[in-house]
């Protein structure tokens, strides 16, 4: 990601939302910069899940079985920076209804599941590497998550069951985010992130590749990945989001 590469010297390093846009360097170093960066991610769901009285059922969805499951997604993303200082949210709400799924131990001729799942991080970072043409931020945050799940069980031996159950908890992340300007139009971005808390673990890799059409509007295309491991009073979420992600950024 951090290739060699000649630049003019209109170059500059990228910003470092999922869907993001390069920014210039303010003339003046106390200037606030903002963003706004609505994406879409096209996120299946590998791993296992289990609602209180029900078996543990386990989720395995390949590429197709992801646009074909999914019901309804929004994301979006905002920055404000201030010289090395940023604050910056990231909102995701994803519903995913498959029969991709089969109950551990038991019998039965089909299986319904259908999870809602709502992240909304709030994070600081600080810049600690920057020049014309990359940046590197280190940082630190919360993620809330609301996790609903709903599960059904019908035909064969277990005849016909459904329950759903839901958690909410916090946990705490940090990580880096990093960009490269390959030219004054296309750049990489991407992140890493790990954290804990209400969740054993929780953490979440993005990757893109954007363009720039000027210097408010530019588009972004990539691959996103986020797990989490939560358990508590019989429910269990055990999963890995995944999948193509794309949108843009408006900066003003």
């Amino acid at each position: 990601m951090l290739a060699a590469s000649v630049f003019t010297p209109g170059a500059y390093a990228a910003d470092l939302l999922p869907v993001t846009a390069p920014q210039p360097v303010p003339r003046d170093p106390g200037q606030w910069t903002f963003s706004f960066s609505p994406y879409f991610w096209a996120a299946g769901l590998d791993g296992e899940t289990q609602v209180f009285g029900l078996p543990t059922v386990d989720i395995h969805q390949d590429f197709g079985d992801i646009l074909s499951d999914l019901d309804f997604a929004f994301m979006a993303a905002g920055d404000a920076r201030y010289d090395r200082y940023s604050i910056f949210t990231d909102l995701s709400y994803v519903r995913v209804t498959t029969s991709s799924a089969s109950p551990r131990g038991v019998v039965a001729d089909e299986v319904r599941l259908k999870s809602e799942t709502f992240t909304a991080m709030l994070g600081g970072a600080y810049t600690v590497y920057e020049d014309q043409n990359a940046r590197l931020d280190v940082l630190a945050g919360a993620r809330f998550w609301h996790v609903e799940t709903r599960v059904g069980l019908s035909g064969g031996l277990i005849g016909s069951l459904s329950k759903t159950d839901s958690a909410n908890w916090v946990d705490a992340i940090v990580g880096i985010k990093g960009s490269y300007s390959f030219t004054d139009k296309i750049y990489a971005t991407g992140w890493g992130m790990i954290g804990a808390g209400g969740a054993d673990l929780d953490w979440d890799v993005l990757a893109g590749l954007g363009y720039k059409f000027n210097d408010t509007v530019s588009a972004v295309a990539g691959c996103r990945a986020q797990g989490v491991d939560y358990s508590s009073d019989g429910f269990s979420y055990d999963v890995i989001q995944h999948g193509p992600i794309i949108g843009m950024t408006v900066r003003f």
